[in-house]
């Protein structure tokens, strides 16, 4: 079963610090280009994170550009999102994406982040 399934989300803080992390199973991960987008209430779907399939290059949305890093490991098959000194207006559910050759994307279900005090 093609699949992506996020984890870490969860309340913090403002300037705190969150780890989301993304497991994918039934495709070839190593071959996909991987990306995390958000999605606020009320706004449109934004990419916020992309890395190549062998993790040497990644780019960011500049609104998070040197707070949040993207990683992947093609041996345990995921694809991380660390994400250091959290605004409000970072809150959004987190999705990850598989951007597949030849195939339909892959999306997971998404991960809530709430920055709050």
């Amino acid at each position: 079963q093609v699949q992506l399934v996020e984890s870490g989300g969860g309340l913090v803080q403002p300037g705190g610090s969150l780890r989301l992390s993304c497991a994918a199973s039934g495709f070839t991960f190593s071959s996909c280009g991987m990306r995390w987008y958000r999605q606020a209430p009320g706004k449109e779907r934004e990419l916020v994170a992309a890395i190549f399939s062998n993790g040497r290059l990644s780019n960011y949305a500049d609104t998070v550009k040197g707070r949040f890093t993207i990683s992947r490991s093609n041996v345990k098959n995921t694809v991380s999102l660390q994400m250091n000194s959290l605004r409000p207006e970072d809150t959004a559910v987190y999705y990850c994406n598989a951007l597949r050759s030849g195939y339909a994307d892959v999306w997971g279900q998404g991960t809530p982040v709430t920055v709050s005090s």
